[in-house]
């Protein structure tokens, strides 16, 4: 089994950060598991088999969600993404376009482009000041 989850020389990453690069390589690989099972559970039609398999993938399905909230809980910017974007209806694309624009701090309910108050959204508030100015 190779190692090269790593893009950067392992030795100069600190421990969370490799516990984070694991992570993101089991949430690939739970991920990748159900994708095989829900081929083989198109094909399948022993009735016995088929359920084995569902059972089988509903523990990829809690192992990918164990996963995602691990990595969630350690990257707020992430979470602040992914609660724009998860479980809501209407278009994905433009949830997932506006709350990446939130997290950066490009705009908000007021219009004045900053993040709300405590949130992690990383801006400095330029983008206010910008409008300020033209």
């Amino acid at each position: 089994m190779g190692f090269d989850q790593y893009h950067e020389p392992p030795g100069e990453l600190s421990p969370e950060t490799r516990t984070f690069a694991r992570l993101c390589a089991s949430l690939t690989e739970e991920a990748e598991a159900i994708g095989w099972y829900e081929q083989r559970l198109a094909v399948e039609t022993d009735a016995d088999a088929r359920a084995i398999m569902r059972d089988a993938q509903g523990e990829e399905f809690k192992h990918f969600s164990m996963d995602l909230e691990f990595l969630l809980r350690r990257t707020p910017v992430w979470r602040e993404i992914a609660r724009g974007v998860l479980f809501r209806e209407g278009d994905i694309v433009e949830h997932g376009e506006e709350a990446e624009a939130q997290a950066n701090g490009e705009g908000d309910e007021t219009g004045t482009g900053d993040p709300p108050a405590g949130s992690p959204g990383g801006s400095l508030g330029i983008g206010s000041l910008k409008e300020a100015i033209a």
